[in-house]
């Protein structure tokens, strides 16, 4: 009888040494990972895909409340405080600065051109005479009429509202920068003409030349010299720009007349054929304007100093 330890006798056993060494030859089995472990890999994998470039779906967010507005640490100090400037200048004169009056070339005293306030030096009919592309062939022509450029300056500045080139007018004859009629203006350019036969070489013929101010200007000239002669027959020694103002305003007949009167006098007392209504339209009214307040208001568009300059050029 044999031994129970011996296997021969039992088939179905493996000896404890062969069970060992078949265990130690099979490859290891990883163990189940625990439950915490698996939820430190997941969030460890989420926390590299979102280190990458793989990034959470959107989800909409519902504002809750006006959003925050930014508050400035300095503020903007902006344009600073100025007074827009006024008034017609040298570079623009075409704006007349304030008042109105009516001008004309003198024959028929009923003229419209627009005047504008002067500054008190005369230095504002010059400027705006001068800002214009005409003024200084103007200039040049007054001179070879022989009167003084500031006395034609002076005629434009009321005439045309600060020498505007092309002034509005209520009438088809008086029109251009000095607001002459056509038959003032033609027998001013013939008289012009024949004394000084070389301002022809730049004029514009016939009438169209009323629309050319540098032409304009020779008959204005000469009409203002003429003005001033006829004053001095008149015992006026030396005519001034206010002066001649009546002559070219109201016309030859009534130029001594305004001159020489007192400014206590009525206007309506010292202008001849014409009715209330021409007066009126030349900024006067009947039996209530004196020449005080009219010397005044010529005074007050061209300035003192050009109202009290002498017309004719050989007088200053």
């Amino acid at each position: 009888m044999q031994s129970p330890s011996n296997p021969a006798h039992h088939p179905g056993r493996i000896p404890a040494l062969a069970l060992a060494m078949r265990r130690s030859a099979r490859p290891s089995q990883p163990r189940p990972a625990s439950r915490a472990a698996l939820l430190t890999a997941a969030l460890g994998l989420a926390a590299v895909s979102v280190a990458g470039t793989v990034l959470a779906q959107p989800v909409p967010q519902t504002m809750n409340g006006v959003p925050l507005l930014p508050i400035p640490t300095y503020e903007e100090t902006g344009l600073p405080e100025f007074t827009m400037p006024t008034g017609a200048t040298a570079l623009d004169a075409s704006t007349p600065t304030d008042g109105t009056t009516t001008g004309g070339d003198g024959s028929m005293g009923d003229g419209t051109g627009t005047g504008s306030t002067g500054d008190g030096s005369g230095s504002q009919s010059m400027a705006s005479m001068m800002g214009r592309s005409w003024g200084e062939a103007a200039s040049q022509n007054a001179q070879t009429v022989g009167i003084t450029p500031v006395a034609l300056a002076a005629t434009c500045q009321i005439e045309a509202g600060g020498c505007q080139t092309n002034p509005a007018s209520s009438s088809t004859t008086i029109t251009g920068s000095f607001q002459m009629l056509d038959s003032t203006y033609t027998a001013m350019m013939n008289s012009a003409l024949a004394r000084n036969p070389s301002l022809a070489a730049n004029i514009v013929p016939g009438l169209a030349g009323k629309l050319d101010p540098a032409t304009e200007s020779i008959a204005a000239a000469e009409y203002l010299r003429q003005g001033a002669v006829s004053l001095q027959r008149s015992q006026v020694a030396n005519p001034t720009v206010l002066d001649v103002r009546g002559y070219y305003n109201f016309g030859p007949g009534n130029a001594a007349s305004i001159a020489q009167a007192d400014d206590s006098a009525l206007m309506s007392s010292q202008i001849r054929g014409l009715t209330d209504k021409q007066l009126l339209a030349n900024g006067i009214t009947s039996g209530v304007t004196t020449v005080g307040q009219w010397r005044a208001g010529v005074t007050n568009k061209i300035g003192a100093t050009a109202a009290s300059a002498p017309v004719l050029l050989s007088s200053s």
